[in-house]
């Protein structure tokens, strides 16, 4: 038989409510939780945030304009995600790390031209829908880029 909910009982609730409301995440900076390692942070060229965070048995993507709730929120299970990394051969370091969500996958890169003068870098994010690219979203150029992809232990990518 259900309990009859008292006033005291709802104002519990609401309290709990609007506490969760306040305390959930922003994106003004890094938001990785305590524990968490960046795995990938840049801003982009439209001024939003790209950031992957490791938490150990889970990886997160997130995407949006910081000070606000990111538009894209993405957990995966870390068996689900895979990664690509650069087999020493070939003029261009190559480093990435995907996450499915569905039938789209959010490739998270960063490369560089390791034989030009000036090392160019070219880093952000492809997104693939049904395998098939659908956007690519790149890191402002000359934007700080925080990026621990190399040598993450994931699956290798197909």
């Amino acid at each position: 038989m259900p309990r009859a909910v008292t006033e005291r009982g709802w104002r519990r609730a609401g309290a709990l409510a609007v506490l969760m409301m306040a305390t959930a995440p922003t994106f003004a900076g890094a938001t990785c939780l305590h524990g968490e390692e960046t795995v990938f942070a840049c801003r982009t060229v439209q001024g939003k945030r790209i950031e992957v965070c490791d938490a150990g048995r889970t990886l997160s993507y997130a995407f949006g304009r910081p000070g606000q709730r990111p538009e894209i929120v993405l957990r995966v299970p870390r068996a689900a995600a895979s990664t690509w990394q650069w087999q020493g051969v070939g003029r261009y370091l190559s480093y990435a790390v995907n996450l499915p969500n569905g039938n789209t996958e959010y490739s998270v890169f960063w490369g560089m031209d390791r034989l030009s003068d000036g090392h160019e870098v070219e880093a952000g994010v492809h997104v693939s829908i049904d395998g098939r690219p659908a956007a690519t979203v790149r890191c402002a150029p000359g934007a700080a880029i925080e990026q621990n992809i190399e040598g993450i232990d994931l699956r290798a990518a197909d």
